[in-house]
């Protein structure tokens, strides 16, 4: 009775994955640059951080200043959010352009992954001591790469999708 219960699950768990994994292909072969930056979440911009982030890399605050200024985990939350939004965008490039330069590609993608993972450490040492030392650390680590890779979306963007400039700086 119990091995086909197993089987069922199992093709149900096949199932549901294959289905999600075709929805998301719909979805990302649906994608436009406008649909991208609509996205992007403007609760929180960086440049409460850095006077230039979408020129060039770069803060201009202390660990306890940009803690202050991202109003902590809303901040923090946006930049992982984002973070994901700007990967999106570098890989619409890849697949809609042949001249890409594959080593800002790939510095992208990094950054967003060290971003997700700073910010999701952050996030966790917050829920367990609050702003200690610990968290502005991780949280000024993962704004610094945030200004970073904004810069490289921007560079990006200019040689790829240069129309869609003002819309991205506004929404940053």
């Amino acid at each position: 009775m119990i091995l086909p219960l197993l089987q069922f699950a199992a093709f149900a768990a096949v199932v549901l994955y294959l289905g999600r994994w075709h929805g998301g292909n719909r979805r990302r072969n649906s994608q436009s640059w406008d649909s991208l930056l609509a996205r992007l979440r403007p609760d929180w911009s960086a440049r409460e951080v850095s006077d230039h982030f979408l020129w060039e890399e770069g803060m201009n605050a202390t660990p306890e200043d940009a803690w202050q200024r991202m109003e902590g985990p809303k901040g923090l939350w946006v930049m992982y959010q984002n973070a994901r939004v700007m990967l999106e965008m570098a890989d619409f490039a890849t697949r809609n352009s042949e001249n890409v330069d594959r080593v800002l590609l790939e510095t992208l993608r990094s950054d967003a992954m060290q971003i997700r993972v700073c910010v999701l450490m952050a996030l966790a040492q917050y829920g367990f001591s609050q702003a200690s030392e610990g968290v502005r650390v991780n949280a000024f680590r993962a704004a610094t790469m945030y200004t970073a890779m904004a810069a490289r979306t921007t560079q990006l963007l200019q040689e790829h999708a240069a129309a869609v400039i003002p819309d991205f700086v506004a929404a940053m």
